[in-house]
């Protein structure tokens, strides 16, 4: 068969968790949590499950869903959106990248994303015939932290420029947006056709008392704005797969003639029963900044005496730690090679970045529980 996707292998995350299978090491590779959602929640679908959950749900989502959706929206970013106009249940944040790039994207378009980049985003975009422009996130003697090149951006964009696509808080870098950062994006793009994707997928996990700057807050980019976000991160249950897009009315009306066809509906009962706890846990999203930042210390702390160098995560549940004491090793051949030899698996940065990397950096996901995590850090201080 002719491929569609003739550049494209298996993604690294399944390539590293079958390896820590393989290898029986520990996994702080691919991002999920080692424990389970609040049992209050998994009693609820449990009652959709027996109680008339089980039949397609709108295409849109349910209903009481959509409406606790809009209100977490209005209460932390204070934008008001549309129940039934602007919000939309996706079959979690993937297939919402995805379904946004595919009613966005025509070809010859050219979609800018910064690497180090999550990975499904340049298949789709070749999948709708564009072009992914490549922007590393740098690095400075002024600014430690990787943040975003905004001259290079702006020498970037040009006429074919259809649309941006932001992560924050960043996978895999943990870094996160200011309010400047958002100012300086709305100049940039202002009397441009360009629509921005904002990948909000760990909005809720942002440390050291900062905020999450979600592109919700802006009135010029809300415009333009697709903001995905999911509840696998949220809730512990990254397996469920049910996540969620905000837009505008006209870019959620084109949202949903990709999204019916993708994937029609989501998962009826977790819908049901999210839609209850939702607004009533508020406290559950609100914690999570702080049970998260125990852990990134935690791990942290555990690592501050071994060969690896690196700075604590401003966001998400990856920690990065770079290698570069330790061995000249490429990131890929390392990462396999700690799997198989000290039985700890994770993913290395290289393969996010169209451009070479000079920095020997791997990506640890700290949403373990403590013991999982203590023997992993003792293991990797025996380097």
């Amino acid at each position: 068969m002719d491929s569609k996707l003739p550049a494209t292998g298996t993604t690294i995350f399944a390539i590293m968790s079958g390896l820590a299978a393989e290898c029986d090491a520990i996994d702080l590779s691919q991002g999920y949590p080692s424990f389970n959602p609040d049992q209050a929640l998994l009693d609820l679908i449990t009652h959709y499950l027996n109680h008339d959950g089980n039949q397609y749900a709108p295409m849109t989502g349910v209903p009481k869903l959509r409406k606790a959706i809009a209100e977490k929206v209005a209460a932390l970013y204070a934008r008001q959106v549309d129940v039934d106009q602007e919000v939309t249940v996706c079959d979690g944040a993937t297939e919402g990248l995805f379904s946004a790039i595919q009613a966005t994207v025509h070809p010859g378009d050219e979609v800018i994303v910064f690497d180090p980049a999550y990975d499904s985003y340049a298949p789709s975009v070749t999948l709708a015939g564009g072009k992914t422009i490549h922007i590393p996130l740098t690095a400075s003697a002024d600014d430690l932290d990787y943040h975003i090149d905004w001259d290079r951006l702006r020498e970037a964009i040009n006429e074919r420029t259809r649309l941006l696509i932001v992560n924050f808080p960043h996978n895999p870098t943990g870094v996160i947006l200011t309010s400047e950062d958002l100012d300086t994006l709305a100049d940039i793009v202002r009397d441009t056709g360009i629509y921005i994707l904002s990948d909000e997928v760990y909005e809720h996990i942002v440390f050291d008392g900062q905020d999450h700057q979600s592109l919700l807050r802006h009135d010029e980019l809300w415009e333009r704005t697709f903001v995905i976000s999911s509840f696998g991160k949220t809730y512990h249950s990254t397996g469920w797969k049910v996540g969620y897009c905000v837009a505008p009315a006209k870019l959620t009306a084109e949202f949903r003639k990709i999204h019916q066809w993708v994937c029609y509906t989501v998962v009826s009962p977790i819908q049901h029963a999210l839609g209850d706890y939702l607004p009533s846990t508020p406290e559950h999203y609100a914690e999570l900044p702080r049970f998260y930042e125990e852990k990134r210390d935690r791990f942290c702390e555990l690592v501050a005496n071994s060969r690896f160098t690196f700075r604590p995560a401003n966001g998400t549940f990856f920690q990065m730690l770079d290698y570069s004491k330790i061995s000249t090793e490429d990131d890929v051949s390392y990462a396999k090679r700690l799997t198989r030899e000290i039985g700890v698996a994770s993913i290395p940065i290289s393969v996010f970045c169209a451009e070479p990397i000079a920095s020997r950096q791997l990506r640890f996901c700290f949403a373990k529980d403590d013991a999982m995590l203590e023997e992993a850090a003792a293991r990797l201080c025996q380097l």
